[in-house]
């Protein structure tokens, strides 16, 4: 397994001087942004996470044991935060701690002692799906050490024994999943062979669940390979890339074959990756629970990709040098020392609802893993303490300059796009549909690029992309049904159309189709510059509102004229609209504007007054950049 190549001696004294203080710290470069380093050479990933992940991991997990119940972590009161995860995530994060302290050390018992406590505390704590795993995954870590039976009291584990179950969100007769995503079915999978690992039940339930996950992904990846969030209503985020990497690692815990099948699915998540790799580190721009999640889904994907040879030589090496600069980027970028944790909410950044800072001791321990885990993985690989491959930047600029990856074709198409543009990395995704994600910014068909363009999660306001208000008070945007698309080359230009014969109307859960417009759309993207044109029809003749835009822009300095707006500092220069007329301000620091990496410096909102529209609406706007 994976964590036993983990170095032993989790925490010495000089090492715990490494959380606070970059040591083996890329020298910084330009930052536009705030986007964090660009990093020209990079440590090898093993040594990031001994002397400096481990280390600060170790501080929390010792301040758990001090304080239990009454922890806290930068003001949030960790157990009484709702975090339905929590004691399957202390739980492995413990296990690390304890299986890789030296058995002479003196700490070794205390922290055994303080594994059972804490293990007799959380037991009767809500613990769901992920947790469950966690907790499974952890038990077999201390089982395979020979610690099992000394870290967790016999009561206990009689009551993990009961709780710990795949049966709690999956049915047992027919092995749908009770109100949960797709990616859940490889949960649910490696919980049940972890139960068999542990001698808690046969492997018939794992066998079933794994041909359960595989039936489901291929049913609903199709031609294309990717899975849907959703039951074939269209929705391609980047749980779609990640889920097949997900499942290729419970294979290989679990010490299962992986099937040329599974591997075939792994490579075409490959191929969507690697156009996308670029010297910070960054991972998806697009989607729900990006950030460093976006991050390391790359890791997840491209370690899978290693380990099961799906790569070539060369790009196993470079897979590596961007592994070492994804986790270095965690130490770096992510967390932060004041916090103490990883910061995902505070100095303008902002992540989803769901991964609100009421997990923040849970956000550690399971970022921590991912990052714990992979590298051991390259250790195994023959890469530890090895440096990332000097040719990494040359080989950045071998990379294809254009790259269309299809998720799904027919009645509604699904496609990212991904352009490289000096170095910049550019995607166009136009994957929404389905419940719960359409009106939220980050799945817009819009253009986004680390540092330049973003969404803000949960957030809901006109983001690139017109609206629609009607005279009955209908708002009416160009999101989820998009139809008869067409990428198409023209030199150093990337032309996309496609038409929608209904607009999404908003204020629900899922779409709500509206026939009363159709439009048509034209991206047009060019070395320095993006336009969108939409044209309205409408069916007979239409009374609306308004028709309103917005630009939330990482630029400051914007000054506005008519539909012109340019900006005295950032990488947009300029940002044009034809149809509305703009006003532009400053923003400080306002929670609505506030993006993953960091909150947006100015807005940007265009508008048109009421009318009655018999003939077609077009609206135009255009960007260029640095």
């Amino acid at each position: 397994m994976p964590f036993k190549s983990i170095r032993k001696r989790l925490f010495l004294a000089a090492a715990l001087g490494a959380v606070a203080s970059p040591v083996l710290a890329a020298p910084p470069s330009a930052d536009p942004g705030g986007r964090g380093q660009a990093y020209a050479t990079v440590p090898p990933m093993n040594r990031t996470v001994e002397t400096r992940l481990l280390p600060q991991m170790a501080v929390l997990l010792d301040k758990l044991m001090v304080e239990k119940r009454d922890m806290t972590l930068d003001g949030v009161r960790v157990f009484d935060a709702d975090d339905k995860f929590l004691p399957g995530k202390v739980a492995i994060g413990l296990a690390y701690l304890l299986i890789d302290t030296p058995r002479d050390d003196p700490r070794f018992k205390t922290y055994l002692a303080g594994y059972r406590q804490i293990a007799d505390m959380t037991v009767d704590d809500t613990n769901n799906t992920w947790g469950v795993y966690y907790y499974c995954q952890a038990l077999h870590m201390l089982q395979e050490a020979g610690l099992l039976e000394q870290a967790v009291s016999p009561e206990t584990l009689a009551k993990l024994k009961t709780k710990l179950d795949w049966r709690a969100f999956v049915r047992p007769d027919d092995l749908t999943l009770i109100d949960l995503p797709n990616n859940y079915y490889g949960v649910a999978f490696s919980v049940a062979r972890l139960r068999h690992q542990l001698g808690w039940e046969d492997a018939s339930a794992s066998e079933a669940l794994l041909e359960r996950t595989l039936d489901h992904y291929r049913k609903y990846s199709g031609e294309y390979g990717f899975a849907d969030e959703t039951d074939g209503e269209g929705r391609f985020d980047r749980y779609s890339v990640l889920l097949i990497g997900e499942i290729s690692h419970r294979l290989i815990e679990a010490g299962m074959p992986a099937t040329p099948e599974v591997k075939g699915w792994l490579r075409k998540s490959v191929d969507l990756m690697l156009p996308r790799l670029n010297p910070r580190g960054e991972g998806f721009e697009y989607g729900r629970s990006i950030g460093t999640y976006g991050e390391t889904a790359f890791l997840e994907v491209l370690t899978a990709a290693a380990k099961l040879d799906v790569l070539t030589p060369r790009e196993k090496a470079m897979a590596y040098a961007f592994s070492s600069r994804v986790t270095a980027r965690y130490m770096d970028f992510w967390f932060d020392p004041k916090m103490g944790s990883v910061n995902l909410w505070e100095h303008g950044r902002r992540t989803d609802e769901y991964r609100g800072k009421h997990r923040i001791l849970g956000e550690n321990l399971s970022l921590a893993r991912q990052h714990i885990y992979t590298s051991a993985i390259w250790n195994e690989l023959g890469f530890k303490d090895k440096a990332p491959d000097p040719g990494y930047a040359a080989w950045l600029d071998t990379l294809p300059k254009r790259r269309v990856t299809w998720f799904a074709r027919g009645e509604h198409d699904r496609l990212v796009v991904t352009l490289r543009d000096r170095g910049r990395v550019i995607g166009l995704p136009i994957i929404n549909g389905g419940k719960s994600q359409h009106e939220n910014t980050p799945y817009y068909p819009i253009p986004f690029s680390p540092g330049m363009l973003a969404g803000v999660a949960d957030g809901e306001f006109p983001q690139l992309l017109p609206r629609l208000t009607l005279a009955d008070g209908s708002r009416l945007t160009p999101l989820a049904y998009a139809r008869n698309v067409k990428v198409t080359e023209q030199g150093a230009r990337t032309i996309v159309t496609y038409e929608q014969t209904q607009l999404d109307r908003l204020g629900a859960s899922a779409p709500i189709a509206d026939d009363r417009f159709s439009v048509r759309t034209t991206y047009v993207l060019a070395p320095g510059k993006i336009s969108r044109t939409d044209v309205f029809t409408p069916k007979g003749g239409q009374p609306i509102k308004a028709v309103d835009l917005s630009f939330a822009a990482f630029s400051s300095a914007p000054s506005t004229k008519g539909g012109a707006t340019t900006y005295g500092q950032g990488d947009v220069r300029a940002f044009t609209v034809t149809g509305l007329s703009c006003t532009s301000r400053a923003l400080k620091d306002e929670k609505a504007y506030r993006t993953p990496t960091g909150d947006f410096e100015s807005l940007t909102e265009c508008a048109s007054g009421p009318r009655t529209l018999s003939g077609p609406l077009t609206v135009n706007w255009s960007l260029s950049y640095r």
